[in-house]
């Protein structure tokens, strides 16, 4: 079994000395280096090479630099998808965003983990789980998803969070560890309207 197989099993593989894999993430870091040094008013070349980086691109996409990821190809984002500046995603397994998701400045979705023990991990052996979030999702800044973590339609999770489990549909949720904090209302819908 090679060691991209390992990978797409969420066995432990090389990550570090492979040569198959470390040629993937140098194409990766220079489409990412290439996309970093576009102007901001260069739009059209930033979603080309967008395009070219993720495995599948709704309609819209709109990724503010610097943007980094480690394959690309393990990245699927649904219409109208909106990260700020510094996202990260270390897409080792699959990374699925639906429609509509917002990710707020410097968050980090990690599908990689490392074994605890130090000899497997000094060895350069890691894992990599799945992350998945469904739609009309909001990230707040500073957001941190780990490996395996899926996120229901319509959450919102708050700034600063390092989400390490399952958060339902419909929910605020926060924290460290994040969790559940109370269910979105009808009442949301109009927290910020002004009276006349």
């Amino acid at each position: 079994m090679t060691e991209r197989e390992k990978m797409r099993q969420g066995l432990l593989y090389d990550a570090n000395y492979d040569e198959e894999i470390l040629a993937e993430r140098e194409r990766c870091k220079d489409l990412c280096f290439s996309f970093n040094q576009l102007r901001p008013s260069q739009t059209a070349e930033q979603e080309a090479l967008i395009r070219q980086l993720f495995a599948k691109t709704g309609e819209r996409p709109c990724v503010t630099a610097p943007f980094w990821c480690d394959y690309g190809r393990n990245i699927k984002v649904g219409a109208h998808f909106y990260a700020n500046h510094g996202l990260v995603i270390l897409d080792g397994a699959p990374v699925t965003f639906g429609d509509h998701v917002f990710i707020g400045p410097n968050c980090v979705f990690s599908t990689a983990g490392h074994p605890l023990d130090a000899e497997r991990r000094n060895r350069g052996l890691e894992y990599a789980r799945p992350i998945s979030v469904g739609d009309n999702v909001w990230f707040g800044a500073s957001v941190t998803v780990l490996p395996g973590v899926s996120i229901g339609d319509g959450a919102v999770i708050g700034a600063g969070s390092v989400v390490n489990r399952d958060i339902p549909a419909g929910v605020v949720a926060a924290g460290t560890p994040c969790r559940v904090l109370r269910r979105i209302t009808e009442k949301d819908k109009h927290a910020y309207e002004r009276s006349a």
